[in-house]
């Protein structure tokens, strides 16, 4: 399988960058390709610009200024996020992926009456996203009602894919974790990801 691996996260040295790694390192030892879309380091500009939004929903609609992203994610069998949760939502930068990247006609195509939208990205079957959160699992789940999880589940994947095998994993209360806990996390990652066949 080749997956397309997502990481937003400003730091090289994060937990998340580990835990891309981690990802990396273990799809490849199980013979899997991996294309690692650093957002940073690429230097990805997240901001929809006038034009584009101007011509979004038109037919004349095109995402040359990422055409890049998008030939990227096109060629990819699976997607899997990496990122923090920051104010219970994503990464700017994500965002901006997301609103430039996951356009009509890559991700989606609309009925331009106002109908349905048909997901477009038929060749993707998994979505795994692997996040981190300084709030502790209860106030991510039954205070906020885990609101990330919702909008790639229910939004992103399920109007962009069909029958995707979509699953997240989060290690909560980050700001207060211990080495160990960080260490079983990165074991529990890569177990995950062992099964991906």
């Amino acid at each position: 399988m080749h997956i397309l691996l997502v990481l937003a996260h400003p730091l090289e040295d994060s937990f998340n960058a580990a835990v891309a790694r981690t990802i990396r390192e273990t799809l490849e030892a199980n013979g899997h390709s991996v294309d690692l879309l650093d957002l940073y380091r690429e230097g990805f500009d997240p901001r929809l610009g006038e034009a584009e939004r101007r011509a979004y929903m038109s037919d004349g609609y095109g995402a040359e200024a990422v055409r890049g992203e998008v030939a990227r994610l096109k060629a990819a069998d699976g997607l899997i996020l990496v990122f923090p949760q920051w104010w219970f939502s994503f990464p700017a930068i994500l965002k901006g992926f997301f609103d430039r990247v996951f356009a009509p006609g890559v991700a989606f195509t609309h009925d331009p009456e106002g109908g349905r939208i048909r997901p477009a990205l038929t060749r993707i079957r998994l979505f795994w996203a692997f996040t981190t959160t300084g709030s502790p699992w209860w106030v991510v789940q039954f205070y906020m009602g885990n609101p990330v999880r919702r909008i790639l589940k229910r939004g992103i994947a399920a109007f962009c894919g069909r029958g995707l095998d979509f699953r997240s994993f989060n290690l909560d209360n980050m700001d207060r974790s211990t080495e160990e806990k960080r260490k079983a996390h990165l074991e529990r990652v890569r177990r995950a990801v062992s099964a991906i066949r």
